[in-house]
Formats: structure tokens, C-alpha cells, sequence
């Protein structure tokens, strides 16, 4: 994470994402590249000082972009001009006072941009510790890097859990129980999966550093947007880590499943979407 980028605008919680910014600053040894879409003058420059001082950011240790125009295609210029590599933005959950990254932006942002993109929907001025961080094991290329993310972020204040989730193939029971199975040899068949899964996740983790990390690794069953939701709720989750889907290659652009979108509309917590920088 050399480059990161914020897509910040003159809100209420602007203060604090700048102060989320600054903490992945720091840790990084990044550069910060604030972006800004709409209206540049000289009310906004004092304002943008403002918001740079108290928020203890030296202007010199940062670069200020003033874009005009559709605030997706902007944001999404600015990330491919400056090489970020992770994408933080305001995701207001609920809220009616800024919509710049609700909705429809917020997921067209997750889709399109080609890099790691954080979607931050309560942001904080003060550093708060990660108790539960949620991993979704499905549906990406990528799997293996989000369990990586969210080791590392787990890493920034251990003492948390990170729950790796996987879905447990409900077709694949289906066709067993069609077969004209006892209820013994359905059940067995049922162990047999989840033990399999759960060999596939601790495969990965064999590549990935989590030395003295608690990790727990949960089957869910249903449809996996809907489910994975859920139990980050459940959880009070802290961040939920999803691999970015394939690309369509015809548009270059993500496709996240459909039951996934549902995450989008409604975001349980903030969401990391992993997507290595391309070029």
C-alpha cells in the first residue's frame, strides 16, 4: 500500500476519515492522495486547510486533486493517474445528509476501480480496535489475498478474531439426498463436505503468516450475500474483507454475484474489497 487515495468531500464525517486516512498513512509509510469532486475555489481551499490541520496532516505530505464532473468517472481517473493502490471512501449507512457514495456510486466504485477499494461507514476519529474481522471465502480469484488483508489488519491491534467464511455447496447435499440416501449417509455425507471445506481454508492458511492470531473458520449455508451479511452482523464485525470478482473481459469490469450485491445496498460494517493494482 504505496499509494492511497481518498475520495473525500465537505461533510460531517470528514474529519473523521481524514483521521482514518492518516492512521493507514502512518502505518503504511504511504502517500495520501486526497481526491475532490465539485466546486474549487477559494472557500474550498481554506476549507480543505482546515480540515489538513486538524487533522495533524503536514499539505507537504500530501497531494490535494480538485476534479469537477461525474464523481465515479473522477474518482476512478484520479486512482488510475496516481497509481493507488487502496481506495478509502465514505459510505454513509443510512444517512441523508452527503450521498456521494451510497447505492448505485458506491457499488459502481467497487466494480470498476483497479485497486483495493475500502468503503468506511462509520469512521472514526480515534483509533478503535478490531474485534471481529469477517472473510468471505468464495466467489474471487483473490481468496487468498483477503485472508492475507485481514491477517494483516487483524496484526495493526491483535486480541480480535477473524472468522473465515465459506459456503457449504447445498446442491451438492441436494443431489446426495436424491440419490435415495438414509438419513445416516446424508448426515455423513454432510461431515464429509464440511471437512473438505475446511481443509481448503486451512490449505491457504498454511501460505499465509497468522502466527498467535485467533482464527475461526465457519461454514454457512443459504444464499452466501444474504448469510455472509447476516453473520457479520451477528458478529458486530469490524470489516469485511470480499476478493474482487473476475472481470468481464468485454468491459473490464467486476461482477460481483447477485446475492452479493445485497452486501452493497446495506453495509454491515466497513468493507474491504481486494483487488491487486493494475496497470
Amino acid at each position: 500500500m504505496k499509494v492511497i487515495g481518498l475520495a473525500i468531500a465537505f461533510s460531517p464525517t470528514a474529519k473523521a476519515i481524514l483521521a482514518e486516512a492518516k492512521r493507514f498513512m502512518d502505518h503504511f509509510k504511504a502517500t495520501l492522495i486526497l481526491i475532490h469532486v465539485g466546486s474549487h475555489g477559494a472557500d474550498e481551499d481554506d476549507k480543505m486547510k482546515e480540515l489538513l490541520r486538524v487533522s495533524g496532516l503536514n499539505p507537504a505530505s500530501c497531494k490535494v486533486l480538485w476534479r469537477k464532473g461525474d464523481p465515479v468517472k473522477e474518482i476512478l481517473r484520479a486512482c488510475k493517474e496516481e497509481s493507488v493502490d487502496l481506495l478509502l471512501a465514505g459510505a454513509l449507512k443510512k444517512e441523508n445528509l452527503v450521498n456521494h457514495y451510497l447505492g448505485t456510486v458506491a457499488r459502481t466504485i467497487m466494480r470498476k476501480a483497479k485497486c483495493s477499494v475500502l468503503m468506511i461507514t462509520n469512521p472514526s476519529l480515534e483509533a478503535r480496535p478490531l474485534k471481529n474481522i469477517v472473510v468471505n471465502a468464495e466467489d474471487s480469484p483473490y481468496i487468498e489475498q483477503a485472508i492475507q488483508a485481514a491477517c494483516q489488519w487483524a496484526y495493526l491491534q491483535p486480541g480480535g478474531w477473524i472468522h473465515i467464511v465459506r459456503e457449504l455447496k447445498l446442491l451438492g447435499l441436494a443431489l446426495s439426498a436424491n440419490e435415495q440416501c438414509t438419513e445416516e449417509e446424508y448426515a455423513q455425507t454432510k461431515q464429509n463436505m464440511l471437512r473438505e471445506e475446511t481443509a481448503e481454508v486451512e490449505k491457504m492458511l498454511q501460505h499465509i503468516p497468522h502466527h498467535n492470531l485467533k482464527v475461526n473458520i465457519k461454514m454457512l449455508s443459504g444464499k452466501s450475500g444474504f448469510e455472509l451479511a447476516r453473520f457479520a452482523e451477528r458478529k458486530e464485525a469490524d470489516l469485511l474483507v470480499l476478493g474482487a470478482p473476475r472481470r468481464r473481459f468485454s468491459l473490464f469490469d467486476r461482477v460481483f454475484p447477485h446475492d452479493q450485491e445485497y452486501i452493497f445496498n446495506d453495509l454491515p460494517c466497513n468493507v474491504l474489497v481486494i483487488q491487486p493494482r493494475l496497470a
